[in-house]
């Protein structure tokens, strides 16, 4: 890849994902401090001169999301106070994506008010994946190039032997991006019927639309917290008599809680990518991890260079697609 020119840093919790993106750029990650006081304040600071050029910053808003919120703002501060020309946000897992509308009297719109911090702390473009929904776009000013993991996911579920196989959505609500998969796999569907009651990251499954019977069953998410919803349909397509089960998310944010839920569910594997560095997840023999790090490589790439990116979600037999997929465990 032609890199002339591109300047990757990474915060606290985007260090092993920036490291991917350089080794598949064949790139040096920038020089860059982050400190944490006794008190809980954050301290960041630009290791080398950036003035003038086009900078990266790889932060996902994850397991911590209050302190590398905060992060991310300081450094789209500190870059654009170091004269650096532009300055790209790469949040590969953005956590308050969840906080898209009022849906309930007296709440906070939680995904707007971050969407207009970031731009006012100095942000030029964001580059995210699988956002939870992608109207968030709209709530930024600035340009937002909104990546899929549908062609390294999809491209992993292909290469596996799997038996009359059938994609299984866990709820109505992510239908649309389950038939996408479906449709790119040439596999049929079914959906669950689940029903939130609280704020308390448990679902209940009710019910299973659909032929799952002696087939395996690939449940597509586009994150997992607690386990529970996974762990519940799991079950419901075991009693229905499903064959395998395995599991396939954009982004893994479970903790030891979630994790035991998994291991006392039928679910064979979990695959999920690289997207947030999860401790928990990251050595277990249940969860399988495939980068996408090389995809955002060439997405940053090809926005350096003034070309499109259309082209990476196209989902087959694309060379980038076969990096992700070649490229290894994290």
């Amino acid at each position: 890849m032609q890199t002339d020119g591109i300047k990757i840093f990474a915060g606290s919790s985007g260090l092993p994902f920036a490291r991917g993106m350089c080794r598949a750029l064949g790139t040096q990650l920038g020089q860059g401090d982050v400190r944490k006081f006794s008190d809980g304040n954050l301290f960041v600071r630009v290791g080398e001169s950036v003035r003038g050029q086009d900078v990266y910053l790889v932060l996902p808003i994850a397991l911590n999301p209050n302190d590398e919120f905060t992060e991310l703002l300081f450094w789209m501060d500190a870059f654009k106070r170091a004269s650096a020309q532009s300055v790209t946000a790469i949040m590969p897992y953005f956590g308050y994506a969840k906080g898209d509308k009022k849906d309930e009297p007296r709440v906070s719109i939680r995904a707007r008010v971050c969407a207009e911090s970031i731009e006012l702390a100095g942000a030029d473009r964001l580059v995210c994946l699988d956002l939870h929904s992608p109207q968030i776009q709209g709530f930024f000013k600035k340009p937002v190039d909104h990546i899929y993991a549908l062609p390294v996911l999809a491209g992993w579920i292909r290469r596996q032997k799997l038996h009359n196989p059938v994609m299984v959505s866990p709820d109505l609500g992510f239908l649309k991006q389950t038939r996408r998969f479906a449709e790119d796999l040439g596999f049929p569907m079914a959906v669950g019927e689940k029903v939130r009651r609280g704020h308390d990251e448990k679902a209940e499954v009710l019910e299973i639309m659909g032929e799952v019977s002696g087939r395996d069953c690939v449940i597509v998410d586009d994150f997992t917290i607690s386990g529970g919803t996974l762990a519940d349909l799991a079950r419901g397509l075991k009693e229905r008599g499903a064959r395998r089960i395995i599991a396939v998310l954009s982004h893994c944010l479970i903790r030891a809680e979630g994790l035991a839920r998994i291991e006392a569910s039928p679910i064979e594997m979990v695959v999920t990518t690289d997207s947030v560095d999860n401790p928990w997840s990251k050595d277990h023999p249940k969860f399988h991890i495939v980068s996408v790090a090389p995809l955002f490589a060439e997405a940053i790439r090809r926005i350096h260079d003034r070309e499109s990116v259309s082209g990476l979600f196209d989902t087959r037999e694309d060379p980038v697609v076969q990096t992700c997929l070649d490229f290894g465990e994290c």
